[in-house]
């Protein structure tokens, strides 16, 4: 595979008009969501694509004064740098590559992930084959790749709690296997919102992501997270995920003797960081995510620890389609996983149900593909064309070009 070309193109797609959250102790507000379109070329003329710096609860690019915009410079200059002209046998040796560059080790995972993807898009192309085939034939004695997957819904964000109700009820009229949902409106209104979801789903599963808990100026103190945590899970959560901060192996540990399947993972820095945070025992579902923990090659590290332990892999996915097929196709083909996490936005086109329960507007989520992908009744189909089967609308380029700033702005109730 001969690298002719790696361009990256930072966009941003507007919250129009902007969205207020209440939480304990102040206000979110959602101006837009970014997303860096990595574009690998070869001499062949393949292309391969991927979407880079994903979002996760850490929100780096939110509280330490990283952005999207400065990310793709890095692709576009330290990484195109190292890659551009060279000729890689194996798509590792794309990553000796990068980990050659002056760069920090958290910008060389997070560019690794992005060209791990874009690469195993083109080997497929090169191949004729879809990247699930190509991963599977990685495993030692795998049983057949599985190609309709199982999507739980992530959606609600600070509402009422009579709100979050209402929104699950249109996630199960939309087949979805699980609702999960952001609390933090305060402890006595999350504790409201665990009675209301939980009465009103009757086949969907109920999850409670709750990184707003530990990760905000006013945060819960331990005992109340405990007793919440203990309420979910006597309400039948079927998992309640970061409970507490990414580091926080001890807290992990204690919330476990609750009882509650805990998950977490997707703010781990690295693949091993993952396998420290599953090597705790404490967590159920371990949440690594292509776009963050080195592609396909770093999360598969993750799916064979799993395997054959009481703990299952369920990867993270809070973007766009682009990211969402990245990581069905890392699902289909890896032993003992089956579920992959769907965001709802505003206006999602594939989401059948009598209201709206999406979280915002990512018009950008939507539009960075040609077609859709085929989902039905919250049942996802793996596409089955070469490479990740789906083909990037550059237009998009000219269309959400990127606006600076933060994507989301948080403002405390102060004395």
């Amino acid at each position: 595979m001969h690298i002719t070309e790696i361009q990256a193109f930072a966009l941003s797609s507007p919250i129009d008009p902007p969205q207020e959250r209440h939480f304990h102790g102040g206000t979110r507000r959602l101006l837009k969501r970014d997303v860096v379109l990595v574009v690998v070329e070869t001499a062949s003329g393949l292309r391969g694509a991927a979407t880079a710096g994903a979002t996760s609860s850490s929100m780096r690019e939110y509280f330490e004064g990283d952005s999207q915009g400065t990310f793709a410079d890095v692709l576009e200059n330290e990484v195109a740098d190292a890659l551009e002209g060279a000729v890689v046998e194996d798509i590792i040796d794309a990553h000796e590559l990068i980990e050659e560059t002056s760069l920090s080790d958290r910008l060389i995972t997070k560019a690794i992930s992005s060209i791990n993807v874009a690469l195993y898009d083109i080997r497929g192309k090169e191949l004729g084959t879809p990247v699930y085939e190509l991963l599977h034939d990685q495993y030692e004695d795998p049983p057949e790749p599985t190609t309709e997957l199982p999507l739980y819904a992530s959606s609600g964000m600070y509402m009422d709690p009579e709100g979050f109700a209402e929104q699950a009820c249109l996630v199960e009229e939309a087949g979805f296997f699980g609702y999960k949902y952001r609390p933090g409106i305060g402890p006595d209104a999350d504790r409201q919102t665990i009675d209301l979801v939980s009465d009103a789903l009757n086949k969907t599963e109920m999850m409670l992501d709750s990184h707003t808990w530990w990760k905000l100026e006013d945060s819960y103190e331990e005992d109340t997270v405990d007793a919440i945590v203990t309420y979910a899970h006597e309400n039948g959560a079927y998992w309640v995920e970061e409970p507490v901060a990414p580091d926080n192996y001890s807290g992990y540990t204690r919330l476990a003797e609750t009882g509650a399947a805990l998950a977490g993972g997707e703010s781990e820095q690295s693949p091993e960081g993952l396998l420290s945070l599953g090597k705790t025992g404490a967590v159920d579902f371990l949440q690594g995510d292509v776009r963050h923990h080195r592609g396909f090659t770093g999360c598969q590290r993750a799916v064979e620890f799993c395997r054959g332990r009481d703990i299952k892999f369920v990867p993270h996915n809070f973007g766009t389609w682009l990211g969402l097929l990245a990581n069905a196709h890392l699902v289909a083909a890896a032993p003992e996983v089956s579920l992959v996490e769907y965001p709802i936005f505003e206006n999602d086109p594939l989401v059948d149900a009598s209201g709206d329960p999406g979280m915002y507007q990512f018009d950008l989520a939507f539009d960075l593909v040609k077609g859709q992908p085929s989902m039905q009744n919250g049942q996802l189909t793996v596409p089955d064309d070469p490479g990740l089967g789906v083909e990037i609308d550059l237009d998009v380029v000219e269309e959400y070009p990127f606006i600076e700033g933060p994507w989301t702005e948080f403002h405390y109730n102060r004395q």
